[in-house]
């Protein structure tokens, strides 16, 4: 459900349900909303309203005779689709750059600071993920914890770990996952050298790989419509579906029938790769405020906690940590997340 599927009523009190209960921490009765709305209705049809969005999963009431809370789901779209998100002033500006920017301290204290200032201002716990290191990868993998969602887990050759948060391409299986994961650390074990075992350096791997393959296809495929014995469904390759035709004639010639073999092959060996550059894409250009709430993925699972962070990124644009805030789940997300937005960006400036 998206917040474009209510009607104009229930948007509105399921907004004013939600701001009221993110600044209070109680739930809110029709007798509250009725005293907030703008628009005149009764006590029952409010009620009405709150029991349909209860129905749909967005509101809850913890008590028999309480008023309503929103859920995990609720505050999710809510926060997609109604926050309106506030800007900090220049002096919470001018604070965050100053504690960041002094002088004469290591990257470590620096974010140390850092943190320390965002709980602070905040209010909440912080968090921080260290500079990433420059360190060759070891291993690789790609762990799903929603249908949107992956963690990709990296191994470095001097032990370290990290972990990266990953938006996924709409219906991408689990199981492509795991193909991804096995083909890339095969890779890591064909590069030679600790320097060439990067994100970059086996991305340009798989297509060389791919070039390589693409214009093997194309020899193949010329071949066997020229001779008739397949045609493109839409006249041409791209976008088109071979379709191959008069397969009784195939049987007595076995060269033909190892090129199709080897076509069909080819295509599947293409898309794979395809899916994994993509992954590689993805997990290199990671970016962006991240809202986990509650328990609506398995990476931050712990009851009534929600986590907003931000990745902040080198002078050459390479993600190399993150910085955020841990809290209950009726942040102030309209605050958090600009100071954390904010605070990320200042200290990618600095490193």
């Amino acid at each position: 459900m998206k917040i474009g599927d209510l009607n104009n009523r229930s948007t509105d009190i399921f907004k004013q349900i939600v701001e009221t209960y993110l600044k209070t921490g109680s739930p809110v009765g029709s007798r509250a909303v009725s005293s907030l709305q703008d628009v005149s209705l009764s006590s029952a049809s409010i009620r009405n309203t709150m029991a349909d969005l209860e129905n749909s999963g967005l509101l809850y009431s913890p008590h028999t005779s309480a008023g309503r809370m929103p859920t995990e789901r609720g505050l999710r779209i809510f926060i997609d689709g109604l926050l309106e998100i506030g800007s900090l002033n220049t002096e919470e500006q001018e604070k965050i750059k100053a504690q960041c920017r002094a002088q004469n301290r290591s990257t470590e204290e620096m974010l140390t600071e850092a943190t320390t200032m965002l709980s602070g201002l905040s209010h909440c716990a912080s968090v921080v993920l260290a500079p990433k290191t420059n360190s060759s990868l070891k291993q690789i993998e790609f762990i799903s914890i929603s249908p949107e969602q992956a963690l990709v887990v990296m191994v470095m050759d001097d032990g370290s770990v990290e972990n990266r948060t990953i938006g996924l391409p709409l219906g991408t299986p689990p199981s492509a996952l795991t193909q991804a994961g096995n083909y890339l650390n095969a890779q890591f074990g064909r590069i030679r050298g600790l320097e060439g075992r990067t994100l970059d350096a086996v991305k340009d791997t798989i297509l060389d790989e791919l070039k390589s393959q693409r214009a093997e296809l194309d020899t193949l495929t010329k071949q066997v419509v020229k001779a008739g014995l397949a045609t493109w469904s839409s006249g041409q390759k791209e976008g088109g579906t071979l379709i191959v035709r008069g397969r009784s004639n195939l049987l007595d010639d076995g060269s033909t029938l190892e090129n199709l073999e080897r076509i069909r092959q080819l295509f599947d060996d293409l898309e794979s790769k395809e899916g994994m550059v993509k992954l590689l894409e993805l997990t290199k250009d990671g970016d962006g405020v991240k809202i986990f709430i509650g328990a609506e993925n398995r990476l931050f699972s712990l009851s009534g906690s929600s986590v907003v962070v931000s990745p902040y990124a080198d002078d050459s644009g390479r993600i190399v940590g993150a910085v955020g805030v841990i809290g209950p789940t009726r942040l102030n997300y309209a605050r958090v997340i600009p100071m954390v937005d904010f605070t990320a960006k200042v200290i990618g400036q600095i490193l």
